[in-house]
């Protein structure tokens, strides 16, 4: 274990590029594996869960290498190519890299064993059992739907039209993989629209795919199967997960001002930054660019006296990952911040909406926790630890850096139990936010 302190400090100032997106770096690795030839991909997350998703596929035959100068070199087997993998696929804490992975082998005749850490194999895998099921392959999982478990694709995998029961771009992700290799068109309708990076790619790669709004207002995906992938220069945009912990620490830390370079702009992706603006922040968007599909700008951020707001749970979908460090904000808001809709935090890496709430009410903080949503009052005083204890980050990397980000602007020292998981998706995370300023120190070299 390697716990850190945050101490209060002030003025983060600099100019900074966040690591690549993790959601766009494993579906560039999973779809140059998929491309008939080499594909390149620039600004690939370098993170712990990405390269075990580029270890599995290698383990399926892909070619995947980094390149010397930054890049990375994907060898493509194409479509159908798969082979069967000689050992166990350990995905890690890759919640995203085992669900997609999945969608793959169940649209292969071959046999895979998946597993991952403590916490990957305590999240629920029935939700892509369901529909992978249905279009012909076989399971067999631990108790509750869960890892390890093992796939077996059929011979013809059946084109499917699926109606998500959850609103997750890792299920309709899967399904649209699977659908890769299955004869004909298959869908996939979200009541909810998620992340659409997938649909994009895909269309980046060559595939034909239509998008579109049934009458009862639900959003229709539908891919033609068993395409002849070309392959793509791919360049993966700076993170909005990731870039949401400098942006809201500059907001919260007197005297910052800082510029977030390159930060993926996606309408799906972007809800964080749109409701601290809401609430007052002031975070400017500017050099809007286009890379690979996607739309990238910098965000110019100054510390800020934010309000509390209430935010809808139509919102929850574009913004899933980023509640532990907006109710980190909220604790410094003046007034009452409520959050709805956030049912999906159950099940992330850790149950993230009890972390949270336990890990503010330690600090201080009014908070009511909902079965799907969280009620944070602020402004009343700053956060504080109890002297001697710790925050309980239950392995998951996005409660650590989210109470290192409170610690910042705290009523003193804030002091969490483990830090090396933040490598999964922010490899370098500490020695940023020294950088700008920040105070962050480690106990011991692992960190």
């Amino acid at each position: 274990m390697s716990a850190l302190t945050a101490t209060p400090s002030s003025g983060l100032r600099g100019s900074i590029a966040v690591p690549g997106d993790k959601s766009i770096s494993h579906r560039a690795l999973i779809l140059g594996a998929l491309a008939v030839g080499e594909s390149r991909i620039d600004g690939l997350l370098e993170g712990e869960d990405v390269l075990a998703t580029a270890g599995a596929l290698r383990a399926y035959g892909a070619r995947i290498e980094a390149s010397g100068d930054g890049g990375w070199r994907v060898h493509g087997v194409g479509v159908g190519g798969l082979l069967a993998p000689r050992d166990i696929l350990d995905l890690g804490n890759s919640g995203t890299g085992v669900r997609l992975l999945l969608g793959l082998a169940a649209s292969h005749p071959i046999r895979s064993l998946f597993t991952g850490d403590a916490s990957l194999r305590g999240r629920p895998m029935q939700r892509v059992i369901t529909p992978l099921s249905e279009m012909g392959a076989r399971f067999d999982a631990a108790e509750g739907g869960r890892l390890p478990l093992t796939v077996t694709g059929p011979e013809i995998v059946m084109p499917i039209e699926y109606r998500t029961p959850v609103a997750s771009a890792q299920v309709k992700s899967a399904v649209l993989l699977a659908g890769l290799n299955a004869p004909g068109r298959t869908t996939v309708i979200e009541q909810q629209a998620t992340r659409d990076h997938t649909e994009r790619m895909l269309r980046q790669f060559g595939a034909e795919i239509e998008t579109g709004i049934d009458d009862d207002g639900a959003h229709r995906v539908t891919l033609t199967g068993q395409p002849e992938l070309s392959p793509c220069h791919v360049v993966v945009p700076g993170d909005p997960s990731s870039a949401a912990f400098p942006v809201v620490a500059a907001l919260l830390t007197p005297g910052s001002r800082l510029t977030v370079t390159g930060v993926l702009r996606n309408p799906l992706r972007f809800a964080l930054f749109d409701t601290l603006i809401e609430m007052g922040a002031r975070i400017a968007l500017t050099n809007e660019r286009q890379a690979g599909g996607e739309t990238l700008v910098d965000l110019e951020v100054e510390s800020s006296a934010l309000h509390g707001i209430e935010v809808p749970a139509a919102r929850a979908p574009a913004m899933i990952d980023e509640y532990p460090v907006l109710a980190v904000a909220a604790a410094y808001a003046d007034g009452e911040t409520v959050m709805h809709g956030l049912a999906e935090l159950r099940v992330k890496e850790s149950d993230r909406l009890a972390a949270t709430a336990a890990g503010l009410r330690q600090l201080g903080v009014p908070v009511q926790e909902f079965p799907d949503g969280l009620t944070v009052q602020g402004g009343a005083a700053r956060p504080r630890q109890p002297a001697g204890e710790t925050i309980a980050t239950h392995m998951d990397h996005r409660i650590a850096m989210a109470f290192l980000i409170c610690g910042l602007a705290a009523d003193g020292p804030v002091r969490i139990d483990d830090g090396a998981m933040i490598a999964t998706s922010f490899p370098g995370f500490v020695a940023l936010m020294r950088g700008i300023g920040a105070e962050v120190t480690a106990e011991d070299q692992t960190a």
